[in-house]
């Protein structure tokens, strides 16, 4: 912008000094003509005086022929200026210019202005009996009037915001009452995990899916009262709920143990569920219009994510109608606008997640682009959406006026990770407010951290601190790891126990790297498994059929991730554990098909999703602060570059400070410049106590 800038001023600065230019030539071309025309008229006064002292006086005609032949001879003596054509054409294009540097000018005041037109416009084009919230004077949004301590954005135009909190490794429901609290409020909690909430259409209730009673069903929750309903009893899974817009129904996604398809279920007294979708490929996240006779949907008949739009008249594959098509981006999470006419929706595209919006009635047009984020919703006008924007570890919930392109500002700082976001415009409830102890304007949910990282050894100066012996752990390696990270993998392999099913940390392929083992080829040195600060599991886990690991390639910002999915085992796979997958993983085994091209891919993506239940060990592993680690960039040529079957805990550490908790400086630098290998790390004294775990996993000593 500010390049575009610099040169719109610097064309409208030349045009202005040819302008000027050219008026100055102007003013002394007139100032000539007007003394030239001065001296005309005092030679002829004198001429007159001097003929009538002289008595001889001549008739008018003689007097004029004798002015003419006098300016005739002064013209045959004085040169003739003639314009230059080009200087003429210059002066005509630097008025064009200038014109139509103006009308840029008020085009980019205009467009960069507040967003708020008087006119008409075509992304405005809202019925004017849309039943908008107009919000009573005490939930009214200034941010310089509300005494809060962060203002609210003015994209926040009233009503109540609530969506899913990852924190303490759960997912819980939060609410944010705009103009009514400082700040968001947790929702009472059975201690499941509850999320992707929507409000209904009349803001008094929201549904969601939970698995408090020991796997995905759906539920509601009466806002006025806190009344939990359950509204679906099947084993399998259950979720992403959507409202019809008279309150009867609810759209949602559900698995019958080989396939996602769309359901429809009456959100008071359900009986059984109506199958709307039987295609093959999975489809999923339902949206009901606000028409109350479309649902658009996500599906992967094409091969990857694109969305639908279906008629309920008369059934919902025979009408449905592809609203995106692009085979190279997965488009998810469709949002219809209060008036129904334009649909939202994310994508992540060049390693970005963006949020775009277009007309319904255009599917094939160009979408427009919101701004960053994904899950968007609308605000209950229109007028604006918000969308969850993640950033390492955490979420923010962005907001942007829609048409005021590219304009993002912070809505809700979540400081957790945060998801599905639904908007209503009515206000929350008193009542609720005072179940939850909201009088005050500010409750904090007490939620227990999912481990403690105890510190046995520490000293002031390098080495600051030893290894731990990790028991009853089957490793090609010694299963050690460092004293300031131990704990966090020890209550991390607890809790895959519990959610997967059976002990998948309990056998890695590496841990601690002893000084004599060197680094793949092609790769640093520098690993964080000689720090003691990093784990593999075995990466022949994704063959097999079916595969007991899948993996999900995923690009962000420049680099190549994996999403790791650990499937539960075969006796828990009626939807106890685990949920099915949404995305096709990565095929490994096609870089050895022959196929040239799939060899420069670094392999394809597989034919199908594989049916069953899977954990997320990635996020899984993310809650215990043990993150993946990206691809080399050699990926596609060289499998040991892949590595998807490394997790490190980096604290926010450098490679060089790591290793600085085992080793002297003088020794790492020797290590890296030379063969000197590492001597072996001291063992620490024995009046360091022993820390138990409960069972099934062994206790772990100290080395």
């Amino acid at each position: 912008m500010l390049v575009r800038t610099f040169r719109l001023t610097d064309k409208f600065s030349n045009a202005l000094l040819r302008i000027s230019i050219w008026l100055g030539e102007m003013l002394l071309l007139q100032t000539y003509q007007l003394r030239v025309a001065l001296i005309h008229a005092v030679e002829a006064f004198l001429f007159t005086v001097t003929t009538a002292r002289s008595g001889t006086f001549q008739n008018s005609e003689e007097r004029r022929r004798a002015i003419m032949a006098r300016r005739t001879a002064e013209a045959a003596t004085r040169p003739v200026i003639r314009e230059d054509p080009l200087k003429t054409q210059n002066r005509a294009l630097s008025m064009f210019t200038v014109g139509l540097m103006a009308s840029l000018v008020v085009l980019v005041l205009w467009f960069t202005g507040s967003g708020q037109f008087s006119g008409s416009s075509p992304l405005r084009n809202f019925p004017d009996n849309l039943p908008l919230y107009t919000p009573t004077p005490e939930s009214v949004v200034f941010p310089t009037i509300i005494p809060t301590e962060t203002p609210v954005p003015d994209v926040l135009t009233g009503g109540s915001i609530v969506y899913t909190k990852h924190i303490g490794g759960h997912d819980t429901l939060w609410v944010h009452g705009i103009g009514q609290t400082k700040e968001p409020l947790p929702l009472p909690n059975s201690g499941g995990d509850d999320r992707d909430p929507v409000w209904s259409p009349d803001g008094s209730r929201i549904a969601f899916m939970s698995h408090r009673d020991g796997n995905w069903e759906l539920y509601t929750m009466n806002m006025a009262t806190g009344e939990i309903s359950r509204l679906t009893f099947g084993l399998s899974y259950e979720g992403a709920p959507s409202w019809s817009p008279d309150g009867k129904w609810l759209a949602y996604e559900g698995y019958d143990g080989s396939n996602l398809d769309i359901y429809i279920i009456a959100s008071s007294n359900p009986g059984t569920p109506i199958r709307l979708t039987s295609n093959p490929a999975s489809d999923f996240s339902p949206a009901w219009s606000p028409s109350g006779d479309q649902i658009a949907y996500v599906s992967l008949r094409d091969g990857n994510k694109e969305i639908y739009i279906a008629s309920l008249r008369p059934t919902l594959n025979e009408q449905a109608v592809r609203f995106t098509s692009t085979s190279d981006v997965d488009e998810t999470f469709p949002v219809w606008s209060p008036d129904g006419q334009t649909l939202a929706y994310s994508a992540r595209v060049n390693g970005l997640d963006l949020v775009y919006a277009k007309p319904v009635s255009q599917p094939g047009a160009d979408p427009l682009t919101i701004g960053q984020g994904h899950q968007p919703t609308w605000a209950p006008n229109g007028s604006s959406l918000i969308a969850a924007f993640d950033h390492g570890s955490s979420t923010t919930l962005l907001g942007a006026q829609f048409g005021n392109v590219g304009v993002m500002a912070l809505a809700i700082d979540v400081n957790a990770r945060a998801s599905h976001p639904s908007w209503t415009g009515a206000k929350l409830k008193q009542s609720l407010l005072d179940a939850i102890g909201a009088t005050s304007g500010n409750v904090a949910a007490s939620v227990a951290p999912p481990y403690v990282e105890k510190v046995n050894f520490s000293a002031p100066q390098p080495p600051y601190n030893r290894l731990v012996t990790l028991n009853g752990i089957s490793s090609d390696t010694n299963p050690y790891l460092s004293d300031k990270v131990d704990d966090s993998f020890v209550a991390l392999r607890q809790t895959a126990v519990q959610q997967i099913g059976f002990d998948f940390l309990g056998s890695l392929k590496s841990i601690m790297w002893q000084t004599d083992r060197l680094p793949d080829p092609g790769q640093s040195r520098q690993s964080w498994h000689y720090a003691g600060r990093a784990f593999d599991f075995d990466e022949n886990l994704v063959f097999g059929s079916p595969a007991p690991m899948e993996v999900v390639k995923e690009e962000v910002g420049v680099n190549t991730y994996w999403h790791v999915y650990i499937r539960v085992p075969e006796v828990l796979q009626g939807g106890q554990l685990g949920e099915p997958l949404k995305d096709i993983p990565w095929d490994f085994a096609s870089r050895t098909s022959g196929d040239p091209q799939v060899f420069e891919n670094g392999g394809r993506l597989k034919n199908a999703i594989p049916s069953g239940y899977y954990v997320d060990f990635t996020a899984l592993a993310e809650d215990f602060g043990w993150n993946r680690v990206p691809s080399e960039r050699d990926w596609r040529r060289s499998y040991t570059s892949l590595l998807y079957w490394e997790f490190d805990k980096r604290e926010g550490l450098s490679w060089n400070d790591a290793m600085l908790e085992l080793y002297t400086q003088d020794q790492v630098t020797a290590f890296l410049t030379g063969p000197t290998q590492l001597p072996p790390v001291e063992v620490p004294p024995t009046d360091i106590p022993e820390r138990k775990t409960a069972t099934p996993i062994p206790p772990d000593t100290t080395q």
